[in-house]
């Protein structure tokens, strides 16, 4: 009986051990091309409780420590809430993908919440959005809340091709 209670508190020990480890998430191909961007990260993820980074610009590489999933989750929304996009081989966390654009053909396209920090970023803007079929302009500018890209083009191909250069933003009305 003894050693039965005893298993018992061990078994509870390990379990509550086990929920106390922290949680690293490692994001990768995130836009960091300057110190502004990697304040920017820091700014957006330290609005989530308990939750940490180790930014390397050099890589463009973000790891996000959290008390739980849960927060590591939050933490990463907050990141690409705040304009940046990456990946992660995380099956546990997700990368909120979703822009607001239809798939359509369009003229116009105003895009909002792009990570506009310094002309290095808005050249990113411009090279990744410029290399969309179709697309003829586009006016980004350092700390603009918005830009508008114009052509004959689809809106979602804008924000594949931001993604994959670190970045995200929404559809604008």
């Amino acid at each position: 009986m003894k050693s039965l209670f005893l298993s018992i508190i061990a078994a509870a020990a390990l379990a509550q051990l086990a929920q106390a480890a922290d949680v690293t998430v490692n994001l990768t191909k995130v836009h960091l091309c300057c110190d502004k961007c990697v304040t920017g990260v820091e700014k957006a993820v330290s609005a989530v409780d308990g939750v940490t980074t180790a930014i390397d610009k050099t890589k463009g590489t973000v790891a996000i420590t959290a008390p739980d999933i849960g927060a590591a989750q939050k933490a990463v929304d907050a990141l690409t809430k705040a304009g940046y996009f990456a990946e992660t081989s995380d099956a546990g966390i997700k990368i909120d993908a979703s822009t607001g654009a239809k798939g359509a053909k369009v003229q116009s396209l105003k895009v909002e919440g792009v990570h506009l920090c310094c002309p290095s970023c808005v050249k990113a803007v411009h090279k990744a959005v410029m290399g969309v079929p179709g697309v003829t302009g586009e006016n980004s500018e350092k700390g603009a809340k918005s830009f508008v890209v114009t052509g004959d083009f689809t809106d979602s191909d804008v924000f594949a091709a931001l993604q994959k250069a670190g970045l995200t933003g929404k559809a604008g009305e």
